[in-house]
């Protein structure tokens, strides 16, 4: 285990140890995939004492999280709660309380588990992840950091040290539901739309995660200018859900339940979204 207390001291360690080595902080996913056996590393780097990266910071844009943030900060936090209070209000129901008061939401991203809530919010608010290498930071928006079950752009030499979410203009509502009867989500859809008049002003945002292997953007350009609160409306967007995703049949049900699933949750975002607006 090493302790870094600098971002430049965990960059050094990960060249130093390069795959041989993965990132700690709240460790929820990553040690328990350790118990399990289905992972190893030799080093750990623990970048929980770096204390820049415990901070939730806005500008006039954005909001700024820290990778060692933990969902109970975050759900607790005034700047998100006033600024993201969708993201506070997923934030609420992640896992248990045992998992929100030690897991980060950027741990949550940098493992990609599918079967996880933040990353399709967060996709659907448009969403960067902030990466700090050897060769210096780059930013990478969150729906091309994860590209498959279990699977980022990470490079060896990087960590993550935040993750940075536009602020939503003021008519923008964004709202996440979910369908879960075991230990994770089975099914959860975000959407983020421009309401004027009860129109969209522009396509919404629509991403459905949990049922597949990454989140997946739903393709919406149809709805631009639709009345939200037409029935017409809200079939075309559960169709559109429906046909984006390729669902993984487990425990939680098979392809065909649980892209009806989709459909009817879909329609609860939408719903969701409207009350909102009301």
């Amino acid at each position: 285990m090493h302790r870094a207390t600098t971002v430049d001291e965990a960059v050094s360690l990960r060249v130093k140890y390069g795959a041989d080595a993965a990132v700690y902080a709240g460790g929820t996913e990553l040690l328990l995939a350790m118990k399990l056996g289905v992972a190893r590393w030799p080093h750990l780097i623990d970048v929980k004492p770096i204390a820049a990266l415990r901070r939730v910071e806005s500008t006039a844009s954005a909001i700024r999280i820290g990778a060692t943030v933990t969902h109970w900060d975050l759900e607790r936090d005034p700047i998100v709660q006033r600024l993201l209070p969708s993201l506070a209000a997923l934030e609420r129901n992640v896992a248990n309380v045992r998992v929100r008061a030690a897991g980060t939401l950027v741990g949550n991203i940098a493992f990609a588990e599918p079967h996880a809530d933040p990353p399709t919010l967060l996709n659907a608010l448009g969403a960067s992840v902030l990466l700090q290498g050897e060769r210096g930071a780059r930013t990478v928006a969150i729906a091309d950091f994860v590209t498959g079950m279990y699977q980022t752009t990470l490079a060896p030499d990087e960590i993550v040290v935040g993750v940075e979410i536009p602020i939503p203009g003021a008519a923008v509502r964004a709202s996440y539901v979910k369908f879960q009867i075991l230990e994770r989500p089975s099914v959860g859809v975000a959407i983020v739309g421009e309401l004027r008049d009860g129109r969209f002003g522009s396509a919404p945002a629509v991403v459905v995660g949990a049922v597949d292997e990454m989140p997946r953007r739903v393709d919406t350009a149809a709805l631009r200018g639709a009345d939200a609160r037409d029935e017409k409306t809200a079939d075309a967007l559960a169709d559109a859900a429906r046909r984006s995703v390729e669902p993984v049949a487990d425990l939680a049900g098979s392809e065909e339940y649980k892209r009806h699933v989709v459909g009817v949750f879909a329609r609860r975002a939408l719903d969701d979204l409207l009350a909102q607006a009301a």
